[in-house]
């Protein structure tokens, strides 16, 4: 995991619930955690493009239903900044579930765009995109 060069705003809050963007067999899942994010005592940390959350699956395949998941937000609505200065913003929101906590995703063909900041902080994310905004 590397650093994100943006500075994004948490567009995500614990309890949020998500679709997935990819074909893991989850298709609706709500975010339970947010893993590496150091905030104030007593404040719930939230979410932003390029984070890694822990999900819980609520819809899908019979598999992968109650099951609990590490996965990476890769869009989100609210809008974030650029170093260049340009807001980029998303027309949903969509995460990615992966394997293990190591970064590697567990499906193999991702539906829309994915962020350029969730794809320079997770490569195993990025090598399985199409689109990279």
């Amino acid at each position: 995991m590397k650093a994100i060069k943006a500075n994004v705003t948490n567009g995500l809050q614990i309890g949020s619930y998500v679709d997935t963007c990819d074909n893991s067999g989850a298709k609706l899942i709500k975010i339970t955690g947010v893993k590496r994010k150091k905030t104030v005592k007593g404040r719930i940390p939230g979410a932003g493009v390029g984070d890694m959350v822990i999900v819980a699956v609520k819809k899908g395949r019979p598999d992968m239903r109650k099951t609990v998941a590490f996965g990476i937000v890769v869009r989100q609505k609210k809008e974030f900044k650029r170093p260049d200065g340009t807001r980029v913003s998303f027309e949903d929101n969509a995460v990615v579930i992966l394997k293990d906590d190591k970064g590697n995703p567990k499906g193999t063909i991702f539906k829309g765009p994915i962020a350029k900041e969730a794809a320079s902080r997770w490569p195993a994310v990025a090598k399985v995109a199409n689109i990279i905004l």
